[in-house]
């Protein structure tokens, strides 16, 4: 039997996730906000549906996208930035579970950010509790329970590290710039195709209930990452202060090998 999958959140992680899933044989469903890429989603094998979720409420035929699937991939992250009042993604993920609560759904994969565990130091794995600062951290983890205390679904979270991918990577932002901070602190990264290596790996070996961080095992500095990157492609490095080496955060999984120990395949550095 193939199970169908929805997607909710056909974007720079969730379409190619979708495309794959659909290459290897699974019935696919997927969400955009964005009518110009319905075609876009349709010529990949995907069954396409404009949805787009507000605090206020959720527009689009969510129920028809939502029916007849057995697990749920929820890619949609919180958009709590600039200077404006921010919408509340709680409310958001609040209106979508009241929507799973009514169809046949029985496992959920969260996409949530390492950005949970705040400000700690030294390395942070799965059993580390939790204590998020911004804004958008702590919206995520309460987000995490919401769906984890569901006794309904069976729901695994991958808290991801920084994305990095085609078109992608923080370098481009940080060429040229002087005088930055944190040039000590470890990289935590993880690659697009990383991130769907260890999603399908989930898929395929049934690890539900399950909490997963998404960080490539390699933590160079900062500060030699970057300059590296930036010289790969010929742009101007970043000026980092000269500091001493903080206890800083390094985030490593303790879990992997419960599923392959082998889910990291590419490399921070391509």
């Amino acid at each position: 039997m193939i199970k169908a999958i929805g997607v909710i959140g056909c974007g720079w992680l969730g379409f190619p996730l979708a495309k794959h899933l659909v290459a290897q044989g699974y019935s696919v469903k997927g969400t955009t906000t964005s009518k110009d890429k319905l075609d876009i989603l349709k010529e990949a094998g995907i069954v396409p549906y404009q949805v787009s979720l507000s605090e206020e409420k959720i527009s689009g035929p969510i129920s028809e996208f939502l029916g007849n699937l057995h697990i749920l991939f929820i890619n949609v992250p919180p958009s709590l930035r600039g200077k404006g009042p921010n919408e509340s993604y709680v409310k958001k993920m609040e209106l979508l579970h009241e929507e799973i609560k009514k169809t046949t759904i029985e496992k959920v994969i969260f996409v949530s950010s390492t950005s949970v565990y705040g400000d700690v130091t030294g390395e942070v794995n799965e059993e580390t509790t939790p204590h998020p600062v911004t804004e958008s951290g702590k919206q995520l983890l309460k987000c995490e329970r919401l769906f984890r205390e569901d006794r309904n679904l069976k729901t695994t979270i991958i808290r991801f590290g920084g994305l990095i991918g085609p078109d992608r990577h923080p370098v481009t932002m940080l060429s040229g710039k002087e005088n930055l901070k944190g040039g000590s602190a470890p990289v935590n990264l993880i690659h697009l195709n990383d991130c769907i290596n260890l999603i399908y790996t989930v898929l395929q070996h049934e690890e539900w209930n399950q909490i997963f961080n998404g960080v490539y095992p390699d933590h160079p500095l900062k500060k030699d990452y970057y300059t590296e990157e930036a010289k790969k492609r010929g742009l101007s490095p970043p000026d980092y202060q000269d500091l001493e080496r903080e206890n800083n955060k390094i985030i490593n999984t303790c879990k992997f090998f419960l599923i392959n120990n082998n889910v990291f395949i590419t490399s921070i550095h391509n």
